[in-house]
Order: C-alpha cells, then structure tokens, then sequence
C-alpha cells in the first residue's frame, strides 16, 4: 500500500510471466530504445536479480479492489515506513495458502495486464530469459528467470499526473509571429491565472515572455476517434511542436525538455525565467486513454505520462537463481 497525500493505492508485488509478455497478454503501448534496454538487460544478467518492478495495471474488478482490502485489514505489516518525499509504503507478506490461491483464482480471470511504466525493465527481464534458457540445457519453463518483479494496481488505483514541456527557442520566430503561426490550429487567450493548469482535455497552458495563454485546438486539427491522434500529447506535438518550433523527434531532440508534475508548474516559469523561449503545461493523460492505446496495440508519443506514487527501487527483489 503506498499513500501520498490523499492519494492511496493499494496493489500486489508479484512476478509476472515473460512468456505472457512476449504473447502480448502483458500489453505495450510504448517503444523502447535499444542502448536502454542493453544497459538493463545487463545490469540484470550481471546481478542475477531484478531490483526495480514494472508497473503493471488491469481493468479494476470489485472482487480484486475487495480482497486487497480485506488482506491490510486482516494482516500485519512486515514494513511500514515514509521516504524523502512523504510517500508512505505499508508491505503485507500473503503467505496463507487460501489466501494465495484467492489472489491467483482472481487473476486467473483477467484477460490481460497493461504496461503502466517500465518498458525497458519488462524488455529486459524478456531478453535475460532467453539467454538463460539458452545457457540452461536443463530449461523446463519453471525457472525464476521465466518471470520478472512487478507490482500490479486495478487501473482506478493509479495516479497519472501531468508531463509538461519546455522549449529552449522559438525556431527562429519572433513572439508576435510565433503566436500568429499557432493560431492556424489553436485558439489562443491570455489568462491571469498563473501558473495555469488546463482543466480538461484538448486544453493546454503556454507561458512565455511571462505571460500564460490557454490554447484549444481549433476543429479539423486532430482525430478524435484515433486513440493516439487525440491524445493531448499527440495534439501538441502534431500541430505546434513539429510543424512550428521545428521538434520532429522529440525523443532525441536537446531543444525540448520534458517536466513531470511532481515538479510543480512554477519550475516551467521558472525554465522559460532562466533561458529556456516557451513553456507547455498539458492535461495528464488517463489511464483509459494508455490502455485504449494498448489494446489496439498502437503507441503513445514518448513522456506521454508520469505516474506518482513510485515503488522504491530495491524494496523488493527477484533472484533470477
């Protein structure tokens, strides 16, 4: 159970299957870099352990959200404690086997389980496997390298915040050009409101020269029957990083930050104050939104969502041996 502010999740830490991975019963919905990936696959092989979990989520059922409860009521916690960013982690150990066979015979239901966060890490755990069945001329399937450390919340139970963007220049534009080019595919309004959060979807906040501005998409700009079209993120890139401020990968690209909301939005004043031209705050994406993406087996744009509260890496971990 992790608690952070009023916020309170509840979920289970347990190992998830690569064979369901790799037959997509785990589902993707981003790409990994292949330079990541080495360097976990690596640091796994090397340790003989995984030591951070994915996070993975399901479409929440009352029977699991009850159950989840029913064990921190009746169990005593092994650790209780509050880390350096006020996020309280209770762990529960299950170990009555009626208790585990509930947990599985509930699970055993669901038809499949969404990478939240942790591509590189799932990647990894996928590509150590087939290494060590290769190595293992003994191989029957059960070994521990055939699964990987998870923790696994019903999708209601997640926090997504906003993942906010900033701009080092505005590609050559003046500010009275830069906003004329933009209003071919927004509007665009001052507002007092500083800093501003966007209150709904397809609704962004712009910051420059010390002012905030609300933006709408205008009609015809995006499709909003594509699952990743609509995606704010989606929205923002398409219509006014790319084809305005000249960001065509904004993966690779130095010109173009990326701020999680655990940050605050004064730190996107406080970039655009200290050097940086504009500044993005966005709409967090839902957790509807990623699974919708990912059951159609499509892909989200990159730092489409940042999640909070975050499982400690090495609270828990799985010897592969």
């Amino acid at each position: 159970k992790q608690k952070m502010h009023d916020h309170e999740q509840i979920g289970l830490v347990a190992c998830a299957s690569v064979d369901e991975y790799q037959q997509n019963k785990i589902k993707k919905h981003e790409l990994t870099r292949k330079e990541k990936e080495d360097d976990r696959a690596n640091h796994v092989y090397t340790v003989g352990a995984n030591t951070g979990p994915v996070l993975l989520t399901f479409k929440s059922q009352e029977s699991i959200e009850a159950l989840f409860k029913k064990l921190v009521n009746e169990l005593e916690p092994v650790y209780n404690f509050v880390d350096e960013n006020s996020v309280q982690h209770t762990v529960y150990v299950v170990n009555q086997a009626k208790r585990i066979k509930e947990i599985r015979d509930i699970f055993n239901k669901i038809p499949e389980l969404y990478i939240a966060d942790g591509h590189h890490r799932a990647a990894a755990g996928s590509r150590v496997r087939e290494k060590m069945k290769e190595e293992n001329c003994n191989h029957s399937g059960d070994e521990e390298y055939n699964y990987f450390l998870s923790v696994i919340f019903p999708h209601n139970h997640l926090n997504v915040l906003d993942y906010n963007r900033v701009v080092k220049d505005l590609n050559g534009l003046s500010k009275n050009e830069f906003l004329k080019r933009i209003e071919n595919s927004f509007t665009i309004e001052e507002i007092n409101e500083t800093p501003y959060a966007p209150k709904d979807r397809h609704e962004f906040g712009m910051y420059i020269d010390k002012n905030w501005y609300v933006l709408k998409p205008k009609n015809g700009t995006f499709d909003e029957n594509d699952p990743v079209k609509s995606l704010d993120v989606a929205i923002l890139q398409n219509n006014l990083l790319e084809p305005v401020l000249g960001i065509k990968n904004p993966r690779s690209d130095s010109r173009i930050d990326f701020i999680g909301g655990i940050r605050g939005l004064k730190e996107l004043e406080n970039r655009v104050e200290n050097g940086w031209a504009v500044a993005f705050s966005m709409y967090p994406t839902s957790i509807e939104e990623l699974m919708k993406v990912a059951s159609e087996g499509m892909v989200m744009p990159p730092k489409s969502t940042w999640f909070e509260p975050k499982l400690r890496s090495g609270l828990f971990v799985h010897l592969l041996k």
